[in-house]
């Protein structure tokens, strides 16, 4: 399990960047509501996933799309959690993965997973979302770039490039 959730976080990585790369090269793109909405979604679910399976000492930090200034602004935030994202991936064990988390946003009932579960899910929902924005994207006239999984593995998994 560890080795695929080590790639899915290695391709989470590198989509993220190619997807950033391709809405901020589009000008129509890079300002609208929709889709910057969406990535600050993204960022913020990615940040809760990393929170709830971490240690929790300090209270999860909420924020909206609005307190970014710019699209540069709201992508320093994304790449910040994407810089932590590799090494606190690679120290989990396999003892650590198969251990259950509480995911305190589920409420009634409950939920308790595994932290690998919760990773898996905090990778999937990005992709999920990732690919809504590549929709949005060539709705505005733009061509988003291919970010599937098995696209990743067949260029060698590539690592990510943020700006060109």
């Amino acid at each position: 399990m560890h080795a695929l959730l080590r790639d899915l976080y290695g391709h989470q990585v590198w989509a993220d960047a190619e997807h950033w790369r391709a809405i901020g090269a589009h000008a129509v793109a890079r300002e609208d509501k929709v889709t910057r909405d969406r990535l600050h979604h993204i960022a913020i679910v990615q940040r809760a996933f990393l929170w709830a399976v971490g240690d929790r000492r300090e209270p999860f930090a909420f924020t909206q799309a609005e307190d970014f200034a710019s699209f540069e602004a709201l992508k320093a935030y994304a790449r910040e959690h994407h810089d932590r994202l590799s090494p606190e991936v690679e120290a989990l064990t396999d003892a650590r993965l198969a251990e259950s988390v509480a995911i305190p946003w589920f409420t009634d009932p409950p939920l308790s997973i595994t932290v690998a579960e919760a990773l898996a899910q905090g990778a999937m929902h990005t992709h999920y979302h990732r690919g809504q924005n590549a929709t949005r994207l060539r709705e505005l006239g733009g061509e988003p770039p291919p970010t599937d999984y098995i696209y990743w593995m067949w260029k060698g998994r590539p690592e990510p490039v943020w700006t060109r």
